[in-house]
């Protein structure tokens, strides 16, 4: 195996330490602070020392690449992007505490992402439409290696599926922006330019995730094991499980829990320094 070391800034003492404790036979330089273990054992140690070094892990079978993968899958809101949506657009309402404690116990999966959603935009209600606008002006960013990332899966003509308990408004324009070849999300219902209160039509939640997964696979006419899905969220974990490689982004202990590999500290380009 392949032991991939990775974070904000690691250290050399560490890298040492950990060649070491897996039996790597070489520390290879991948990226500004990512490295390549040779030839490691998988050892039980690892896990918990990158941990208190705030360190990213994960045993790679050598040879892996990801030009064996075709389709990327990937959740919006804290993945892809650094924001909930639905929070902030709350917050020109003065409702953002309350919305975004409904957002985290969804997110925990403490309580059922419809229910969870109803609830959220039901408190929206009124709320002018151009509140969405400024939202996605004002506040939505990337997640960091979000464009190196998906520069490379372009590169690589891997496709690329947005799926997201958030709204149209945002993965609409974010997939015309990027280069996104499928979204699927919820629509907002608008009328006389505010919110009502309600979605139109049936609720985008893990299953719908999941189901907008095995659509797009199947158009491909791809395998469980040429998806890599990635994810933060409770309502993530049906299209985690259904991907070959399913990464947790600085996720979920649920969701980590059910995850191939984990990023908790590096940005989403750590995603390509998994693959040869």
């Amino acid at each position: 195996m392949n032991l991939i070391i990775q974070g904000n800034e690691v250290a050399t003492a560490d890298l040492k330490h950990l060649a070491k404790l897996a039996g790597a036979t070489a520390i290879e330089s991948i990226a500004p602070n990512a490295f390549r273990l040779v030839g490691a054992n998988t050892v039980p140690e690892v896990a918990p020392y990158c941990e208190q070094k705030e360190l990213d892990c994960a045993f790679i079978p050598e040879g892996r690449k990801l030009a064996d993968f075709r389709l990327v899958v990937m959740d919006m809101d804290s993945t892809l992007i650094t924001i909930e949506c639905i929070d902030e657009i709350a917050d020109f309402m003065g409702l953002k505490p309350q919305v975004a404690a409904i957002t985290a116990a969804g997110m925990r999966g403490e309580i059922d992402f419809k229910e969870s959603l109803r609830q959220r935009v039901d408190l929206l209600e009124g709320a002018d439409e151009n509140a969405l606008a400024r939202v996605y002006e004002e506040r939505l960013r990337l997640s960091p290696g979000a464009d190196p990332l998906l520069a490379r899966l372009r590169e690589l003509r891997i496709k690329t599926l947005l799926v997201s308990g958030g709204f149209t408004f945002f993965t609409d324009r974010l997939a015309q922006r990027l280069g996104l070849d499928y979204t699927r999300s919820n629509t907002l219902e608008i009328s006389d330019g505010r919110l009502t209160g309600r979605v139109v039509g049936e609720i985008v939640d893990g299953a719908g995730k999941l189901a907008a997964l095995e659509r797009v696979r199947g158009e491909l006419g791809l395998k469980k094991e040429q998806v890599i899905g990635i994810g933060d969220g409770a309502n993530d974990i049906p299209f985690l499980v259904a991907s070959g490689v399913s990464i947790a982004y600085h996720a979920k202990p649920v969701v980590r829990a059910q995850a191939t590999y984990a990023l908790n500290f590096a940005g989403l380009d750590g995603v390509l320094n998994l693959f040869n």
